[in-house]
């Protein structure tokens, strides 16, 4: 006998949800960052990608509205972090998957 489990739909939507927010480069890269725990503030980020600090911030706001970051304010600074560690592996499969 084959049990099948039922597919949770608003699980599948938020997934999916998730993805569509990391398929941007800009913000796989920014993903790619802070692999392995790591915390970093926009200014960070935007020194890292070489990009404008208002084009960080955009796309920052998007993965975590989207539920694939988060962010914890320590005095002046907001540092932004993976909700979820194991997101990091998407990032890695993307990479193996376009790189030779």
């Amino acid at each position: 006998m084959v049990v099948v489990k039922e597919l949770n739909v608003e699980r599948l939507e938020m997934a999916a949800s998730m993805l569509k927010a990391m398929a941007h480069p800009m913000r796989i890269a920014i993903l790619k960052h802070l692999e392995g725990g790591k915390k970093l503030t926009v200014t960070e980020i935007h020194e890292l990608l070489n990009i404008e600090q208002s084009t960080t911030s955009h796309h920052l706001g998007i993965l975590r509205d989207k539920g694939v970051l988060c962010s914890k304010r320590d005095g002046k600074n907001t540092y932004y972090y993976l909700k979820f560690d194991i997101l990091s592996q998407i990032v890695d499969c993307l990479h193996s998957c376009t790189c030779e």
